[in-house]
């Protein structure tokens, strides 16, 4: 697998995801990561949309689901600005997201 098909599987999971539709090229290979247990994680950046925006996507893509009668893989979506933001959300949280986190947000 090449970056190439790494961005089309990203902007496929992303409209999956959050129900924002971008193309494979407008998202930019950024972060690898190496969980515990030994798996890859690959990250890619897309270009900034307004948080109004992403909502409503997201909102979007929730009511069609529903509608559907599909149980949503997501149930909610939190944006956040910084590592306190992270801690707040409590709950379980995917493996990669600390290092994303680290990067992202360098102390």
């Amino acid at each position: 697998m090449d970056v190439a098909a790494l961005g089309r599987h990203a902007a496929r999971e992303l409209a999956e995801e959050t129900g924002v539709e971008l193309p494979a090229e407008d998202l930019t290979l950024w972060c690898l990561t190496r969980a515990e247990n030994g798996t890859i994680g690959v990250q890619f950046l897309a270009p900034a949309r307004p948080a109004s925006l992403l909502g409503e996507r997201f909102t979007a893509l929730l009511s069609d689901g529903t509608a559907r009668g599909n149980d949503p893989e997501l149930d909610r979506m939190a944006l956040i600005c910084s590592h306190a933001e992270v801690t707040a959300l409590g709950g379980t949280q995917v493996d990669y997201l600390e290092p994303v986190m680290h990067r992202y947000f360098a102390p």
